[in-house]
């Protein structure tokens, strides 16, 4: 490839970080993947954008493929160039993408885990303890009550909650904001970590969760914290923040059977993404069938 050609890479991210405001754990996979598909360029031989073909494509993705890149990770790779691509256009470099009609091998969709509503009930049950403890509790009641990711978790600030409504305001993917109900749980929780809080945090912090030093919670922080309070509540599976939300979402599918509720509190931009859960509800009404319906088993002998 040319070496006039990467400025365009570094032209793309840039707009990525600046305007489009993606994480930089995205910022880095779609640098990584447009490596690769310089390298695919350079060893086929092309030497421009303008030269990149269909055909070019898919023998790139063919020989990640054969190369031990996983179903997942060629989609990821293709829709890196896709984007890639479609920028390029808008600037006038080419006239059509040509990676838009690729496709990548299909991933085997996974059902994500979740806790029953047993285990969410002995995960929050935490003694009352010190400052952290009550902060840990407000962690997980938010987790649960309101399905948040975990990096709209850490980024809450206090102006962000709304007592007398019962509604927190969430920042999510893509910077969009979105209004999420607060249960009577969570509110209690986080009303008692707010007199702990004030003896952390100074008047100018404004993160809704600090650590001991005053400091905003981490990522990192939370998702220990989490494994450390499954571990002592004796819950048997490898808890983490994201299982918190799918067990949100499962159970108020299978109490509401409404999906398009589901994705708005979800903050979804594609219903198609929160359809998965329709997996999970169809696996419970199985179950209750085949434990209610007379002919739904074998009877035994």
């Amino acid at each position: 490839m040319e070496p006039g050609e990467l400025s365009y890479i570094a032209s793309f991210l840039a707009r990525l970080r600046n305007e489009r405001r993606v994480s930089a754990h995205t910022l880095d996979a779609y640098q990584r993947d447009l490596e690769a598909l310089v390298a695919c360029c350079d060893a086929s031989h092309v030497a421009t954008w303008r030269a990149l073909d269909e055909q070019a494509v898919r023998d790139c993705i063919a020989a990640r493929h054969r190369g031990g890149l996983s179903g997942k990770s060629l989609q990821r790779a293709l829709s890196a160039t896709r984007t890639f691509l479609d920028y390029l256009v808008t600037e006038g470099v080419l006239g059509v993408n040509v990676a838009r009609d690729v496709r990548a091998p299909k991933v085997p969709r996974k059902l994500p885990r979740t806790l029953d509503v047993d285990q969410v009930g002995r995960l929050m049950d935490i003694p009352p303890g010190d400052k952290l403890a009550l902060r840990d509790r407000a962690i997980l009641e938010l987790f649960y009550s309101s399905g948040l990711r975990l990096s709209e978790l850490v980024t809450l600030d206090m102006q962000d909650l709304d007592f007398p409504e019962a509604m927190v305001e969430v920042t999510g993917k893509g910077n969009k904001t979105r209004r999420v109900p607060l249960g009577r749980y969570a509110i209690g929780a986080l009303q008692a970590w707010f007199t702990a809080r004030a003896e952390l945090a100074g008047p100018e912090q404004t993160a809704v969760f600090v650590g001991r030093t005053g400091d905003r919670l981490t990522q990192r922080s939370v998702q220990k914290r989490l494994r450390e309070w499954a571990i002592k509540q004796g819950i048997d599976v490898r808890v983490h923040p994201h299982m918190l939300r799918h067990s949100f979402a499962s159970h108020l599918l299978e109490s509401s059977g409404d999906l398009r509720a589901v994705q708005e509190l979800l903050g979804h931009a594609d219903i198609a993404t929160t359809q998965i859960y329709t997996h999970l509800d169809y696996q419970h009404l199985a179950k209750v069938y085949d434990q209610a319906h007379p002919r739904a088993r074998r009877q035994k002998r």
